[in-house]
């Protein structure tokens, strides 16, 4: 059985179900495994040709295989991943298709898949839980819906005023009973340390705190699966990913998928301007800074966590790192100009996080080896921010339209955290 030890290293080690649902390590660090599992090379080969709901198991199963019987993970895999991940030839590239979930963005795979971690453990336990979640956009929508109505489990979702696209805070603000949305005046980074700061604070233990973002261990492992999948459906041993990066648990996900012995080249970590793996790589030294707000609003995160992980993954060894990961910063005016061309070119319309992506690949992909550019979120997301900078027409309406059955409901707080502190404590079933 694997376990879990804190990167700040003064935590006890866990198994996986306690470190599921305490979400951060009690001495404030991520959860990282003491081991990882291995596919052999029969078992990659095997791998070629494979459903997503059968990587998905596959991949859980040698996680979890110890802690929740095999028909039980089975049920996890069929029921999460119960929509398509396609591989589009666009030009010189493929885009791995990640937004064909229920919020359209790559956060469904892992939200979907962590609720019903979740529910299969709470289910034997028969406890109650609350879920906080940070969000600088995509995040927050795939985790309202992945939990919704799921028995046992509050969920507050935490997300910057005014930071987000049109289509995102329909997404945060329509949402189920159990989910109680919250405007932050202030960053994503803001939102992200009140959840931090919540975990730590001895008032807030009876309500059982636990984390859907990507400092959760059970989040994190499932986006191992889409590259898993995108090594499925090519067979090939020398891909290079580019991958749009905020907090960085897309790229850490990648990683884990090479570590597990997954035969991939290298990886490009593709920016905004807020850009401290950038400045990591050329200096050594990971220096965070405050977040810049662009048009890629998802990645606005000037000190993401889950980098934590992955100098961690690299023993703190920037050389061996720096030898299998490149970077580089991208500025909206190229991200506006990329969406623009390649739609011309190719007549597929990128939205900015992909396009950073794109424009990364342009700049640092190897031209003899095929890369695969990650497409974490459709452009419908952010029509009309599109539509503003580009001119280009792409509807929203009737995503909209179908969030509208609900009634919106929103908490709108000033950047404190003893005011999202006492929130949380004025809900009776909370006290």
């Amino acid at each position: 059985m694997i376990h879990y030890y804190s990167t700040r290293y003064t935590a006890p080690e866990v198994n996986f179900e306690t470190a599921l649902f305490q979400g951060l390590a009690p001495d404030g660090g991520l959860y990282f495994p003491t081991e990882f599992p291995s596919f052999s090379a029969a078992e990659i080969a095997a791998l070629r040709g494979c459903s997503l709901p059968e990587v998905g198991f596959r991949v859980l199963q040698k996680w979890f295989g110890p802690e929740i019987k095999t028909a039980a993970l089975k049920d996890i895999a069929d029921s999460a991943l119960h929509f398509p991940i396609p591989l589009q030839q666009v030009g010189p590239y493929q885009i791995l298709e990640l937004f064909h979930g229920p919020t359209l963005a790559f956060k469904d795979v892992a939200a979907q898949t962590l609720s019903r971690l979740m529910s299969h453990f709470l289910q034997k336990r028969q406890e109650k839980i609350t879920l906080l979640v940070a969000t600088s956009g995509d995040t927050g929508g795939a985790i309202a819906h992945g939990f919704s109505d799921v028995p046992n489990i509050d969920v507050y979702v935490l997300f910057p005023r005014g930071r987000i696209s049109a289509l995102q805070e329909e997404q945060l603000t329509r949402v189920a009973d159990n989910v109680h949305p919250i405007k932050i005046d202030g960053y994503f980074d803001d939102c992200q340390a009140m959840v931090k700061q919540a975990f730590n604070d001895p008032d807030l233990q009876p309500l059982k705190l636990t984390s859907a973002n990507s400092i959760s261990i059970g989040r994190l492992i499932p986006q191992i699966i889409y590259y898993v999948y995108a090594y499925a459906q090519t067979g090939r041993d020398d891909l290079q990913f580019v991958v749009p990066s905020g907090n960085f648990g897309n790229l850490t996900g990648a990683m884990f998928a090479q570590k597990m012995g997954l035969p991939f080249f290298s990886f490009i970590a593709a920016n905004n301007r807020n850009d401290a793996a950038v400045r990591y790589l050329a200096s050594g030294r990971y220096e965070p800074h405050e977040t810049v707000a662009t048009m890629s609003n998802a990645m606005d995160v000037g000190n993401p966590s889950n980098f934590v992980r992955i100098l961690e993954l690299y023993g703190h060894d920037h050389g061996r790192l720096a030898a299998e990961l490149q970077a580089v910063a991208i500025t909206d005016a190229t991200t506006i100009e990329t969406i623009s061309r390649i739609k011309e070119e190719h007549d597929y319309l990128l939205d900015p996080h992909t396009a950073v992506g794109w424009t990364a690949a342009e700049q640092l992909a190897d031209r003899n080896r095929p890369t695969i550019i990650v497409g974490t979120a459709s452009p419908i997301k952010f029509a009309r921010e599109i539509a503003a900078q580009t001119g280009l027409q792409i509807s929203d309406r009737e995503a909209i339209e179908q969030l509208s059955e609900r009634p919106r409901k929103v908490t709108d707080l000033p950047n404190r955290y003893e005011a999202f502190r006492a929130h949380l404590l004025k809900f009776p079933e909370n006290t």
